[in-house]
Formats: structure tokens, C-alpha cells, sequence
């Protein structure tokens, strides 16, 4: 993953260290008139790293860092910092199953309405500034990207098992994820060398629940117990693993980075973002790459949005950095680069997205791909509890493919370690 780092001046690297800290008395405005700090924590891929470029050249007082951790990890850091009121960085993005758990929080962050985001909010949907909000209206996050659904595939890989190769013919192997675990029988009997079928269950299962109309919270009580959609994105990841479909790749592991890059897996829900990851970690496979129709139709998995939090020292400028990042013009250029679908209404009739096609992916027609699906998704409510209680249903399918337990077991286990999170 990449960082990029600024380099600050001698003379001033007592104040912007401060100002990269955060502090407990917000915002100092005087300051933001002369040399500023900014870093800003990501996880995965959001494709700034240019953006960040061209917004110190239009702002020369302005220095950014970025801070990249593992999209688990920047959530559970986040929560420290906010709970010892220091470390936070001066913008922070929160991703869709995890945001529920700061928002029922919003006293730690700027209310960026105070910034004028009411200004704005006509960019996104309803949905996506409503995500982004607190219950009681406090405004604590813009939306970056969108999910949306797709399935990626390796068209290489596919003719060496015999399978179809044009997407719409593969899109037609699975108008149903049962459908999809019989593509991936096929494919492993044909023993290609080197590569299973798919990656491994944890994004298998976070696409199929995506696309349930209530997920792991029904308003606002949990029920992983009594919803039959989660237990049938369990049950159909489980039933993919024990049909020996998984090349055992763990999600944002160095093991999964490394088997886009060798080819070892064939398949992979893929949310819009993912297109992002995939370009960065195999950069040689251009036009081996692919995307059809995901099984079941839809769905949502991920997007995104930045906050501000209060122990920031340049709220205001951080606010500022982020309204930039999130505006039309920078979205179309992260999309165009790296995939990232975005989040803001007035681009999905724009020739920039609608009409364009992604050479990396053997010229598939991103935009019209992901606006369809974007347009149409109903997005779940996701609680405070989403993340840990996804982690700990993920623990469970890692436990499977491991041998360590079989589906019913983990499944139980799963419920127990649910409950114990309540």
C-alpha cells in the first residue's frame, strides 16, 4: 500500500506535528492562514494519492500525509483514538459496515454542516447523506464512493477450464449464486494449474448479504439469529468452501494481494471499488481481467465516506480537503483511474461515466455496469455493531476452511460469539 508523506520544514515542524496530532480544542483558524498539516487516514484503495498532489499546488500552505492501515484495523484504531480524545488523524474514512459505529457517537467529530455541507448535500443520494449522519441530524461524514455489484473474472483462466469467456455468455453460468457454485464444480474439474475458482468465502459473503432487503439489523435490533438472508450468506460461502472452490487467499491479507498478481484465483465478487484493488495489485494483468453480471442481481457491498473529527487542531481546512475530495471533478478522475464508483448523482447521466470503458478489464463498460446497479440498490441499515458482528460471522467461514469446524458448528459458535458482543 501506498504513503505518501510530505516533507516539512525544520522551522515549523514543532507546530504542524501538533497539528497532524489533533488537539482538544478544535479548530485554531489563525493557523490554518499560514503552514498547515493535514493526514488522512484510508484503508484499501482510494486513489488520492494524485488528488492529494494537485491540492497542495492549489493550496501551497497545505501539506498532507496519508496514513493506510487494513480496513479492520483503521476502525478499531479509530475507536481508541476517539475514546482517549488524541490520535485521531485530521480526516478520517469511515467505510458502510462500520459507520454505524461512529455515528451513534457524532459528539467526537465535527457536525460539518457548521462547515456549510447543507450547501452540498444535493451531490448524493438521500441514502448516502442520510449513512453519513447522525440520529439526531448531525451531518459526520461526505460519501465518497458507492458499492454497487459486479463479478470479476479471469478470462484467461476461464478458457483453460473450457468455460465461456464473453461476459455476457458468463454473466448467463450464474443467474443465481447456487448456479455459481456449479460454474465453480466445473471449473475445478478441469484442474487448471495454479488457480481455484474463487479467493476465499469472506467476499462471497459480504456480496450475498449486500443484497438482502434487511441484513444484520432490523431497525435497531440485531437479528443474525432469526434472518434467514444472513444464515443463506453463511451457508452458500460455507458450501463454496467445502466444495473445494477456495484458493484459501484470506481478504487483505499478503497472501490475497499476491494471488491477484499470480493468477491464483478465478473469480471474485467485486463491488466497484474492488476494480481499484485489483489494477494496484496485479498492474500485469491487464485484459485478463473481466466483469459480468453478479449472481442474484444488485446488491451493495462498501462505499465510503470522510469525517472530521474534533481533536483535529485545522478543522476547518480539514473539512475543506475533504468537500474537495468528495466534489464531482474529483470523483470522475478516481473512477477514470482506478474504479472507484462514485457517490454523487449528477455523474451517473454524465458521458465521463456513463460512456466509459475500462481498458484494464478487457474494455468492459464500467459505467454503465455500476450506475445500473448503483441506481437501483436499497441500501440496508447498518448498526453500531455492524463490523465487529461481520468479523466475527467471517471468524466463522476462516474457521471452516481451516478444518477446524464444520458448518453447523461454526454457525453456532457464531451465534454465541454474536450474542457476546451485545
Amino acid at each position: 500500500m501506498r504513503r505518501f508523506t510530505a516533507v516539512v520544514p525544520i522551522a515549523i515542524a514543532a507546530m504542524l506535528a501538533t497539528a497532524a496530532c489533533g488537539s482538544d480544542d478544535g479548530d485554531n483558524q489563525a493557523a490554518d492562514d499560514g503552514p498547515v498539516s493535514l493526514t488522512v487516514a484510508t484503508f484499501g484503495e482510494f486513489g488520492y494519492k494524485e488528488l492529494y498532489d494537485e491540492y497542495m499546488k492549489l493550496h501551497p500552505n497545505v501539506k498532507i500525509t496519508e496514513r493506510i492501515t487494513k480496513t479492520e484495523d483503521h476502525h478499531k484504531n479509530l475507536a481508541a483514538h476517539l475514546a482517549t480524545n488524541t490520535g485521531a488523524a485530521d480526516i478520517e474514512a469511515l467505510e458502510e459496515g462500520w459507520i454505524g459505529q461512529f455515528t451513534a457517537q457524532p459528539s467526537k467529530f465535527v457536525d460539518l454542516t457548521e462547515y456549510g455541507a447543507n450547501d452540498i448535500k444535493a451531490q448524493w443520494p438521500e441514502w448516502k447523506w442520510n449513512v453519513g449522519a447522525s440520529k439526531d441530524g448531525k451531518v459526520i461524514g461526505l460519501g465518497t464512493d458507492a458499492g454497487g455489484m459486479a463479478m470479476c473474472y479471469r478470462s484467461d483462466l476461464f478458457k483453460k477450464a473450457g468455460l465461456p469467456t464473453d461476459r455476457a455468455e458468463v454473466s448467463k453460468l450464474w443467474p443465481t449464486w447456487e448456479q455459481y457454485i456449479e460454474t465453480g464444480k466445473k471449473f475445478e474439474a478441469a484442474k487448471v494449474a495454479g488457480a481455484h475458482f474463487f479467493d476465499g468465502p469472506t467476499v462471497m459473503y459480504r456480496s450475498i448479504l449486500g443484497q438482502a432487503p434487511v441484513g444484520l439489523y432490523d431497525g435497531d435490533n440485531v437479528v443474525v439469529d432469526s434472518n434467514p438472508d444472513v444464515k443463506k450468506a453463511f451457508d452458500l460461502s460455507a458450501q463454496a468452501v467445502t466444495s473445494g472452490l477456495s484458493a484459501r487467499a484470506e481478504a487483505w491479507t499478503p497472501a490475497w494481494n499476491a494471488g491477484f498478481a499470480k493468477g491464483t484465483f478465478a473469480t471474485l465478487a467485486c463491488p466497484s471499488w474492488m476494480m481499484a484493488y485489483i489494477q494496484t495489485q496485479a498492474k500485469d494483468a491487464s485484459g485478463k481481467w473481466d466483469i459480468a453480471d453478479v449472481p442474484g442481481g444488485g446488491g451493495n457491498w462498501g462505499g465510503s465516506w470522510l469525517t472530521v473529527p474534533k481533536q483535529g487542531k485545522h478543522t476547518k481546512a480539514a473539512y475543506e480537503l475533504a468537500k474537495w475530495l468528495t466534489a464531482p471533478e474529483q470523483e470522475v478522475k478516481v473512477f477514470q483511474k482506478y474504479g472507484n464508483f462514485p457517490s454523487t448523482l449528477t455523474l451517473y447521466e454524465d458521458p465521463a461515466i456513463k460512456d466509459f470503458v475500462n481498458p484494464y478489464f478487457n474494455n468492459a463498460p464500467v459505467g454503465q455496469i455500476f450506475s445500473k446497479s448503483v441506481t437501483t440498490m436499497k441500501p440496508q441499515y447498518l448498526g453500531p455493531k455492524a463490523g465487529d458482528i461481520n468479523t466475527q460471522i467471517i471468524n466463522g467461514l476462516t474457521r471452516i476452511e481451516q478444518g477446524k469446524q464444520t458448518p453447523d458448528q461454526s454457525w453456532q459458535q457464531v451465534l454465541t460469539d454474536v450474542k457476546a458482543l451485545l
